[in-house]
This record gives C-alpha cells, structure tokens and sequence, in this order.
C-alpha cells in the first residue's frame, strides 16, 4: 500500500471524450496506476484483472467502483476499452498481449509499464511528503501565532502594570502636594513654597519614568535598528533605578541580526534584568552578548539568592512568577533556545542562543509581518 492510501479517495467523473484504460494487475504498480488515475477526468478505469483476492489494489477498485476479473482476458473483450496496461509481471500474459491486435486498442506492458507505474509511485510519494511537510509547517506557524499573540498580550500587562504602578502614582502625588500648596498659600507662604519644590523634584522623577515608559515601548531607534546603543542606555538607567551594578559585555558585530531579533533580544534582556530587580536580591549582574558567524549567545549572571530549580518547574505559577516562561518563549519565536541555571544562595544564570544565518542568503520579512 502507498501512502496515498492513507488519504480518502474519490472516483473523479470522466469526461466525454475521455480515454478508457483497462489495468491487469492490483499490486504495486496497479494500485499506483488507480491511484493518478483515479483523479483524472481524462481517464476512465474501466476495468482491472487480478487473480490474488488480498492484492492491495483489489480493495481499492472496490473503493472506486471499478468492475475486477481474475480472468484478464474478459479485459480484452471488453467493447469500451483504449488502452491496456499490463503490470503483473507475468511472462505468459505479456506474451499473449503481444499476440492480441485490435483497432483502437493500445497495449502497454513489460519495461514501458514498469517505469510508468514507477513514476507515478514516485508522484504519489512526493505528493504524500509534500502534503506531510505542509502540514508540519501549518502546525509550527499555528504555534508561532499562538506564542507570539501570548507574548504580544504578556508584554501588554507589563507595560500596563509599569504605567500604574509607576508613572500614576508619581502623577497622583504630584496632583496631591498642588492641592496642598493651594491651601497653604493662603496660611503659609514659606510652607508652601517648599512643598512645591518637593512637587518640582517629583515632578522631574515622573518626567523620567515617562521617559522610560516610551523608550521600553520602542528601545531601539527605528531609522537605524541599533542594539547596543539601546542597552548601553538601558543598563545605565537600570543601574540608577534599581541600584544594582550592571556589566556588559559585547562581541561581534549586530549588523549580523536582523531586526525582529534585535528588538526580541532587547526584551528577553529586559525582562531577565526585571526578575533580577524583583526577585534575586543581587549586587551585581553581568550581561555578556556574543554575536558569531552562526550563532549569538546572551549570558545574563547575577550574585543573588537563587531558586531551587526543580521546584519552580513543578509549579506552573512559579514558572510565570519568576519571568522564565517569558524567556524561553521570546527565544523559541525568533528559532533560539533557553536555559536557566539556578541554586539557592548561588545566584541565577540565563542562557539564550539562536542560531544566525547570513543575511545575503537570507530575504527578511518586514518587522511587525506575521
């Protein structure tokens, strides 16, 4: 059996003028002859001679309606028959075929209807793989979609939450002291007159988180895509904001990324940088990017408290709690990999690596394309 058998089949109908082919033989090449045949309305089968009942292409005949003998002579009385085909290897049915002369009737056997039948096995093959790969492909664009609309909606709620948390509160203190310098303007100048310069300084502090909203929300510089530059930034800010010192490292040349890697590296970056703030309690962290010829490699170190590893992948809510479902997921959307290392009291490692190819061999799609 071929396996185009494991697809439903359906007898096509045949055209007016189409050609009538009487087939001896249901095995291999039989079944790959019904098979291509099957699907063309310029090719009726109007018959099919076998004399072994479990030969596979008896089963498919009766699938496609298709009247089968065990005699193949009934074959060649037929009225509505153009052209025989004989693919059961046998010497003594050729032999007779090459004796059998009618008009309008042709007669294909021996080495001609071998390679026929061989080639189209080798169609149905291909198709069959290519129908198998497509499928492979749909299904890996699905989760793509899928991951990327998670990641889409991830980074959403933390933009929201940052916003909220951040950026609000400064501008409802703010909105508080000028009510206050309001009332005491009337009782007490000098009083007032300090509070709004409190009110100035975290006026300024909201200025800066607003100016940090916008750069998280478009790190890199869009006209020219650069990547280290938009680190370089981040880490000082991050080191301002959290206090924890940052070392980076850089080797390589960006101009190997392309630019949807580069804004989801920045991301994976950030948002390991962010567990760190929340969760690690650490001094230092270290930020090591190489970029090869093949591959580029980031190593995020920081000296913190660590986590117990096989715990938090036993727990689904620790696993999104700690920032590393969003790690290894960002990795996996531009065809990279993750790997987090941690120990209590030892601090936590990141690894991403995703493989590179070169850029003139590869046509990008547009960032923001599906």
């Amino acid at each position: 059996m071929t396996p185009a058998m494991s697809r439903p089949m359906r007898r096509q109908p045949a055209s007016p003028g189409a050609t009538n082919v009487a087939i001896i033989g249901a095995g291999r090449g039989g079944t790959a002859l019904m098979e291509i045949f099957a699907d063309d309305p310029l090719v009726q089968i109007v018959g099919v001679a076998e004399v072994d009942p479990h030969a596979p292409g008896v089963g498919l005949a009766e699938q496609l309606g298709i009247p089968v003998t065990h005699d193949y002579r009934e074959l060649l009385d037929m009225e509505r028959v153009d052209l025989i085909i004989d693919v059961s290897g046998n010497a003594e049915v050729w032999q007779a075929l090459q004796d059998f002369h009618r008009m309008g009737v042709t007669v294909i056997g021996g080495a001609s209807a071998k390679f026929m039948w061989e080639l189209i096995e080798a169609r149905i093959r291909a198709t069959a793989e290519i129908e198998k790969t497509l499928a492979k492909y749909q299904s890996l664009y699905q989760l793509y979609v899928k991951e990327a609309s998670a990641a889409v909606t991830e980074e959403r709620t933390r933009i929201a939450c940052e916003i909220h948390d951040g950026l609000v509160q400064s501008l409802a203190g703010v909105n508080f002291k000028l009510d206050l310098c309001q009332q005491l303007l009337r009782k007490n100048v000098k009083a007032a007159l300090a509070t709004i310069k409190e009110t100035k300084a975290q006026l300024k502090l909201a200025i800066q988180e607003a100016r940090q909203v916008i750069f998280n929300l478009r790190p890199l510089h869009y006209d020219k895509m650069e990547l280290i530059p938009a680190l370089t930034n981040y880490f000082k800010s991050y080191e301002t904001n959290t206090h924890i010192t940052t070392h980076f490292t850089v080797t390589g040349d960006e101009g190997m990324l392309f630019p949807r890697t580069k804004i989801f590296l920045f991301r994976i970056i950030q948002e390991a940088l962010s567990n760190v703030e929340k969760h690690a309690r650490a001094k230092r962290v270290s930020i090591r990017l190489d970029i090869g010829a093949e591959r580029l490699q980031v190593t995020i170190l920081d000296d913190g408290i660590g986590f117990d590893m096989d715990t938090v992948l036993r727990d689904p809510e620790k696993w999104d709690h700690f920032g590393i479902k969003g790690i290894l997921e960002r990795a996996r959307l531009v065809g990279g990999e993750g790997r987090i290392e941690s120990k209590k009291g030892h601090g936590t490692k990141v690894v991403v690596e995703v493989p590179l190819m070169e850029r003139s061999k590869t046509k990008e799609r547009p960032y923001g394309e599906n």
